[in-house]
């Protein structure tokens, strides 16, 4: 569960009423919180006056803000490699250089000249540089009929028609206008395939769906979950977690579950870098598995396993209040086991996922099934 769910004055004001002598388990299921929560409250928040909560949230308020300062430091630092990767000379180029940092990074106009040490009367001052108009469309109107035509040629057709440029200045126009031609082809690294009609498994282990869940520890440190879920049966085949998850961790758990279960026929999943990398794509290619990956902004293409995290994040993580990575995967790992066996679900008729499958068992049977009027 993330810290910032209740502040100090509310987890004191929690303890206040149990010792007041409100019972407990009522307290607990009133605030939405385990038992396990609770007096990991008591023993940290436990016995603190008001002024002392004060006092505590203007510590927490300041240890907050030197972080942020740091982090806007770091953030400065890591915006002056994207954009100072060499020198720029000009202040006119600077004035691009501000633009693109106030347009991709969300900065101010005033943040963004600090950090670039650019002037702002000089940021402000409008050019008076000639735009050159007609050179730019006569431009457009050369490539357009020669499609394969470099600066160079452009150039010399330009000469030929008595417009008085020389070629650098056509570069710098070719240049700004994105006219420049691309001599090779980009190097694809993700699967390039034409969107078709998504599998509908028939039967289990037909079709596995993976995603990544994130979240924290109670103090601070961030940790990540790897969930798959087997499509058919919506069973929780695995919750890997740690604090740096990538390609490698998922092959390690795809290949645990083909040690288990046996390779499944197609992997549902989002473009993200994890499933996108060489990694996953050769454990594809070995086990002759199809990776089906979701359209960008299109979070429905994987309807399955945001289904299921959210119901991760409402059940367990939103409950418990984990110290370590250590009672993270042991609470988790639990919760999946219960999730699996015990807990019911609407979409399977409230059956829980092991009890589907036994009754789709029964009902494939030739003897004493339903198909034979049982």
């Amino acid at each position: 569960m993330k810290r910032k769910r209740f502040s100090t004055e509310q987890i004191a004001a929690v303890l206040k009423q149990a010792e007041m002598g409100m019972p407990v388990a009522d307290l607990i299921r009133q605030v939405g919180i385990s038992e396990q929560t609770f007096y990991r409250w008591k023993r940290q928040f436990g016995g603190l006056e008001s002024d002392q909560v004060r006092e505590l949230k203007q510590v927490v308020e300041e240890n907050t803000r030197l972080k942020r300062l740091v982090a806007e430091l770091s953030l400065d630092k890591a915006v002056l490699q994207d954009v100072l990767f060499k020198k720029v000379s000009r202040p006119a180029l600077m004035k691009q250089v501000v633009d693109y940092v106030v347009a991709s990074h969300g900065y101010s106009q005033r943040r963004a000249c600090r950090v670039t040490q650019q002037h702002r009367s000089t940021q402000r001052k409008p050019s008076t540089r000639d735009p050159r108009t007609e050179v730019r469309q006569r431009m457009h109107e050369i490539v357009a009929t020669r499609i394969r035509y470099g600066y160079r040629r452009v150039h010399v057709m330009l000469k030929r028609e008595g417009w008085p440029v020389g070629r650098n200045v056509v570069y710098r126009l070719y240049r700004e206008e994105g006219l420049a031609l691309r001599t090779k082809r980009p190097r694809r690294r993700k699967m390039a395939v034409h969107r078709e009609a998504r599998c509908r498994p028939q039967r289990p282990n037909e079709a596995w769906s993976l995603d990544f869940v994130h979240d924290q520890l109670s103090g601070g440190e961030k940790f990540r979950m790897l969930t798959v879920v087997d499509i058919f049966s919506r069973e929780a085949l695995a919750i890997e977690v740690g604090q740096r998850l990538r390609g490698e961790h998922v092959a390690d758990v795809l290949n645990r579950l083909v040690r288990q279960r046996g390779a499944s026929r197609y992997l549902f999943a989002d473009t993200g870098g994890e499933f996108t990398g060489r990694v996953v794509d050769l454990w594809a290619y070995h086990h002759n598995v199809r990776i089906d990956f979701s359209r960008p902004g299109k979070p429905t293409d994987n309807a399955y396993i945001e289904t299921f995290n959210g119901s991760l994040r409402d059940e367990c993580l939103n409950v418990h209040w984990f110290a370590s990575i250590a009672e993270a995967r042991r609470l988790i790992e639990a919760w999946r086991r219960d999730y699996n066996d015990s807990r019911p679900h609407s979409a399977l008729g409230n059956l829980s996922p092991s009890e589907y499958l036994a009754e789709a068992r029964i009902s494939r049977s030739p003897i004493g099934g339903r198909e034979a009027g049982s």
